[in-house]
């Protein structure tokens, strides 16, 4: 009972102990704020890797594509591993907003849409399928233009005037009706867009009491009426970064001058039948933005219709001719550059791998297969194609932030040993000073194994008290983590920490792993009781009669 008594009398009355936590509460708060943010960063790759390519990826890595895609598609569908497969295109091209003459470089993607909502989290990041639910589209389509809903009276306004209240065309309005109504039975609120910094209609629209109307819409000046305006042309779905900026705190403002519907120019690259090239301009309507998290994504990407790039690019099915005679002889196979499998539920990551060997063994079969008519060059095409996880496609991303973040927190740790080396001398000058009482200690019975016992007590406490203290400094600190950047970005923008076009995601990774948190202050307690041991082997050797007479 002395030990602990005596072990908590020191840590109270001794304030030269408080360097000592102070010293372990900020390694603590160190460690854990490096661990934290290198393993939020490692598991949002992870996490937005598996989100955006699906659970397996078939691809030959190959600017020509490979064939007989649908036909791999249709077959593996049916086995009861696979939930749904679907083809991708990728192509580099230029984006051009005639509204504003910007031109950006964008990475341009051909999916079939609705087959991506089922394979990857793709849907979950597009902003107006999720206020105006089924209105995305990448078909071709008019721009929906606002009108004022003359079936109802006007209303007042508080200078003394009247207005009639916004309204969409159809089946935008509806979807939006939807929208509001499904908000209402999750939560009884309103519809809202916290996300999004208020566009001067829907600031004007609060202040009336209203219902904003999420995103940009033109107005029709003609006749006031809902209704759609210009040709159809085919959707685009554009990465938000393009049409937004992002705010310190968050949100997003919205261009103005880019509304839902506008037109947009895309400019390819399509390779001729001589080896040559030729660039092909598409006119586009905006549909929708997506925002994946990754910023060079959303700062470069923009999706359009499988079909329709698979025509623009030259790679749907012709007639083989030969070159020689001019002689139909066959047909080339339509092509695409990636198929992406979503698989059940309940299959393992061991099961994905011995699935992937399965699946390349499946699809090479059709290079030697007399069912399909191809030449060398496609048989080459499709014996470059390799299934691999989505674990194994971004090996190359996730294994070096595993690395990165474990380098990182051996030298944060081995930093951290200051706190080992002051709690050893702080002990250790706690035992000179406090000789005498180690000494009428052991004069009335205590053993040399109880007092040094005190002081290896003192350094578990000094190291529990840190901790605790360490992981709530650090848990605070993380939870901030974006604000503090801000604060410092609002004093000066060169102070930026975090680079998004370095770290690809647009926010500081800002959770703490209590596996992580746990482990710190576990190594932490005990790293500060082996600090003490010096202090306490020096206190348990010390003679009686020598401490006693110590003045």
């Amino acid at each position: 009972m002395y030990k602990l008594f005596l072990t908590l009398r020191y840590l109270r009355s001794r304030r030269i102990a408080y360097f000592a936590v102070a010293a372990v509460t900020l390694c603590v708060a160190m460690v854990l704020i490096v661990m934290s943010v290198m393993g939020g960063w490692l598991e949002q790759v992870k996490r937005r890797a598996r989100g955006l390519l699906g659970d397996i990826i078939l691809d030959n890595r190959h600017f020509s594509g490979f064939p007989l895609y649908q036909e791999f598609i249709d077959e593996v569908s049916r086995w009861p591993e696979i939930a749904k497969a679907t083809p991708v295109i990728y192509t580099e091209g230029l984006l051009h907003f005639p509204q504003t003459r910007q031109m950006n470089k964008v990475n341009v993607v051909g999916i079939r849409l609705h087959d991506v909502y089922e394979v990857n989290a793709f849907k979950g990041g597009l902003y107006y399928e999720r206020f105006y639910p089924g209105t995305t589209t990448l078909a071709e389509i008019r721009q929906p233009l606002l009108g004022r809903d003359f079936r109802v009276e006007t209303r007042a306004l508080p200078d003394g005037g009247a207005y009639l209240p916004l309204i969409l065309p159809e089946p935008h309005q509806s979807a939006l009706q939807r929208a509001r109504a499904e908000q209402v039975r999750q939560t009884g609120g309103s519809l809202d867009d916290p996300d999004t910094v208020d566009t001067r209609m829907n600031a004007l629209l609060r202040r009336l009491g209203e219902p904003i109307i999420p995103g940009v819409y033109d107005f029709n000046e003609v006749d006031e009426l809902p209704g759609f305006a210009g040709d159809p042309q085919p959707g685009l779905i554009i990465g938000r970064e393009m049409l937004a900026k992002r705010q310190s705190d968050g949100r997003y403002q919205r261009y103005e001058n880019y509304p839902r519907g506008c037109t947009v120019v895309l400019t390819l690259v399509a390779a001729s039948s001589s080896g040559g090239v030729e660039p092909i301009k598409r006119v586009f309507r905006y549909v929708d933005d997506a925002r994946t998290g990754i910023y060079e994504i959303d700062s470069q990407h923009v999706y359009c219709d499988f079909d329709l790039l698979q025509q623009l690019l030259q790679m749907q099915s012709a007639e083989r001719v030969n070159p020689e005679s001019g002689e139909r002889i066959g047909t080339v196979p339509p092509r695409c550059h990636q198929i992406q499998i979503k698989l059940a539920a309940n299959l393992t990551p061991a099961d994905a791998r011995t699935l992937c060997r399965r699946l390349d063994d499946t699809y090479h079969a059709y290079a030697q297969s007399e069912r399909y008519d191809l030449d060398d060059q496609e048989r080459r095409l499709i014996s470059y194609v390799e299934a691999l996880t989505w674990e194994q496609s971004q090996a190359h991303i996730i294994a070096p932030v595993e690395k990165e973040k474990m380098l990182v927190t051996i030298l944060f740790a081995i930093i951290s040993l200051v706190a080992v080396a002051l709690v050893l001398c702080i002990l250790y000058m706690i035992v000179l000073q406090k000789t005498r009482d180690i000494g009428i200690v052991k004069a009335i019975g205590g053993s040399s194994g109880g007092v040094a016992t005190i002081f290896i007590f003192y350094g578990a406490a000094v190291g529990i008290v840190g901790s605790l203290l360490g992981t709530l400094l650090g848990t605070l600190f993380v939870h901030r983590i974006n604000e503090f950047q801000d604060f410092l970005i609002r004093i000066n923008p060169a102070w930026r920490v975090w680079d998004l076009q370095v770290y690809s995601f647009d926010r500081i990774p800002s959770d703490v792993d209590p596996f992580d948190a746990a482990s710190v202050v576990l190594i932490a307690i005990a790293a500060a009781t082996v600090g003490s041991l010096a202090a306490a082997w020096r206190a348990g050797t010390m003679q009686p009669v020598e401490a006693i007479r110590y003045e």
